[in-house]
């Protein structure tokens, strides 16, 4: 399954963020796709249920094939803003996983999703019964791939005991790196699953990230070396990973986009890197 380097997130295109109309929409879907980014990752809750449906109406008249474009989206959190609930729970069993596809292909206007994501761990879920499900799912052809969202090694191991993970999603950025020691990225590259980071630009622009501010401090000399923004600085750093980490960056604006898939493409100097993250421990590296 390809994705595109960078995978445009739709968290904030709807009610929890610019509330962008069908045609605002539309106009992002196309001119992502136009200069590369084909990936849109979404999640059942956006919007409070409400952005796949928003999405699916503008990407319908985009006219863009849905060959050309890759769909990402997440399930199993059970919100008590959109729907009747008492309070806020996650849910994995085979019915409502399967219930769960079927509502985002109708919102998405689609007849297969090429990458569905659990979207958190639930200390209550059956290993067995979401591998049966997922199994179902792609022998269906409603999803063409499947992975995770926020799980630990030992998580995504009991689950892939029952059905292939082929992605994780979890966060990581110049400030915030623990993925890069409690052997999630590890994992990853022994396994073989594509890891792909929600909020890539951590707090750097954050005034009160003490750690920001150190990054903040080294940057200046590494931007103008390679041709870079700060926040295109941010996804060179994470993008150095030999996990091969796909960013899914929250921007509605082309032009940032464009800015950020530019440095996708720039591979930094070894010690470069390191200067980076000395910056973000605060300490140099033991």
């Amino acid at each position: 399954m390809h994705f595109s380097e960078i995978i445009a997130g739709t968290m904030t295109w709807g009610k929890w963020g610019k509330a962008l109309s069908t045609d605002q929409m539309t106009e992002r879907i196309e001119s992502a796709v136009s200069m590369g980014v084909s990936s849109f990752d979404h999640a059942d809750i956006y919007g409070d249920y409400t952005t796949e449906t928003e999405f699916g109406a503008a990407f319908e008249k985009s006219k863009i094939e849905r060959s050309s474009v890759q769909l990402i989206t997440k399930c199993g959190i059970q919100m008590t803003r959109g729907r009747d609930h008492q309070v806020k729970h996650y849910q994995y069993d085979y019915d409502y996983i399967m219930y769960s596809v079927q509502r985002s292909l109708e919102q998405l206007r689609t007849s297969y999703i090429d990458a569905l994501l659990l979207h958190r761990p639930s200390p209550l879920m059956v290993p067995e019964e979401i591998g049966r499900a997922i199994a179902a799912l792609l022998e269906s052809g409603q999803i063409r791939s499947f992975g995770l969202s926020n799980f630990f090694p030992h998580q995504v191991d009991a689950i892939a005991r029952f059905t292939p993970v082929q992605f994780n999603q979890v966060q990581f950025s110049i400030t915030h790196t623990d993925v890069m020691y409690d052997g999630t990225l590890d994992q990853a590259l022994a396994q073989s699953i594509v890891p792909m980071a929600w909020k890539p630009l951590g707090g750097l622009f954050d005034a009160e990230d003490e750690r920001a501010a150190r990054i903040r401090e080294v940057a200046d000399p590494l931007c103008k070396k390679y041709g870079l923004s700060l926040a295109g600085l941010g996804i060179a750093f994470i993008k150095k990973h030999p996990a091969g980490v796909l960013p899914v960056v929250g921007t509605t604006e082309p032009g940032r986009l464009a800015d950020l898939l530019k440095a996708s493409k720039v591979d930094l100097e070894l010690q470069d890197w390191f200067v980076l993250l000395e910056a973000s421990q605060g300490r140099r590296v033991p």
